[in-house]
């Protein structure tokens, strides 16, 4: 049997590919704004590195792949992965999540090159907020991206708003509303503690809930959705009649972990589980031996944990494992 199943009976179908730890923006939910030690260079697994395992797990039943990073598009030839990986047999989906600043002039020839979606961070609809969030970039770059997207064809194009308490809860309203004049597909998503339990994530932590409150508040009809194709474990709704739609993807309050289908890897070389457990393989060990490769895979299988407990977190409880110290840019995601 090829297909990859864990202890508790999930299979496994989807890598998340993280090409480099290195990001133009500084976003205050991801990590601090001076003092970021980034990957050497020559840390990175080089494309034909990620191909190599990529390539076993396709063998292994993986079908779809996501590049993340950091920010994957600041790290040259993107393209020439996305082409290799769209050349394995069995692959049928490949998207990538970039904050946009630099997808406009890439749009096209990701496209070409086998990309079939994007998923496009954006925590808010104000320039000047943009600015407090990502404490750089430019909110009009941001949108340039999403028109390119739009015109290369890369369908559906979701957007990622890391919703946070006292910040930006104020535009619920606004991405709601955006969601119904225009074919965009918004993700709220709760801020997780990913590398750092502090303060800033418990202060800053929002439940969804308050999104169908807002919804409610606002007097729009709403409608379950099955959400645009890869919508995984997002719950989506669509304002009645509205052009696009909105999920929920909500990892603490309510976290879908019965239902997980995914891996990781990291851009330095490791095979993570979960995302938020310190467990992960090194796959540099295994590179030129398919099968041992193949035998790193089936080992994330049997260490894969039952659940991430970051809820017991949020509620002061002991947790059964140990949490990563790796912050979400340096996993991938």
């Amino acid at each position: 049997m090829t297909e990859l199943l864990d202890r508790f009976g999930r299979k496994h179908t989807y890598l998340r590919i993280s090409v480099t730890d290195r990001c133009n923006l500084r976003c205050l939910y991801c990590m601090p704004e001076e003092g970021m030690v980034f990957m050497d260079q020559d840390k990175l697994l080089s494309y034909d590195h990620i191909l190599e395992v990529a390539s076993t797990a396709a063998k292994l039943g993986i079908r779809k792949f996501r590049i993340t990073g950091g920010e994957p598009l600041v790290r040259p030839g993107l393209e020439e992965l996305i082409a290799g990986l769209s050349a394995l047999p069995g692959v049928d989906d490949i998207s990538l999540t970039t904050n946009g600043l630099l997808l406009a002039p890439q749009a096209a020839k990701l496209k070409e090159a086998g990309l079939r979606r994007v998923n496009i961070s954006l925590d808010t609809l104000d320039k000047a907020r943009f600015k407090f969030i990502a404490r750089r970039g430019n909110l009009d770059k941001v949108w340039e991206g999403i028109e390119a997207a739009a015109e290369a064809g890369l369908n559906p194009i979701k957007l990622n708003c890391v919703l946070l308490k006292g910040v930006n809860e104020d535009e619920i309203g606004r991405f709601l509303k955006l969601s119904m004049e225009q074919p965009l597909h918004i993700r709220f998503i709760e801020y997780m503690p990913i590398g750092h339990d502090d303060a800033n994530w418990r202060d800053h932590y929002l439940p969804l809930s308050r999104v169908l409150e807002e919804a409610t508040r606002l007097g729009y009809a709403l409608e379950q959705d099955a959400g645009p194709k890869g919508s995984g474990p997002s719950e989506n709704w669509r304002i009645a009649g509205g052009a696009g739609t909105f999920g929920l993807i909500h990892p603490i309050s309510e976290h879908f972990c019965k239902n997980c289908n995914r891996l990781r890897l990291t851009a330095d070389g490791h095979i993570k589980p979960c995302l938020y457990w310190v467990d992960e393989l090194n796959v540099r060990p295994a590179l030129g031996s398919p099968d041992e490769m193949e035998q790193l895979f089936r080992k994330a299988m049997d260490i894969k944990p039952e659940n991430h407990e970051m809820a017991a977190l949020l509620a002061g409880d002991k947790q059964s494992h140990v949490p990563t110290e790796r912050r979400m840019s340096q996993i991938g995601g």
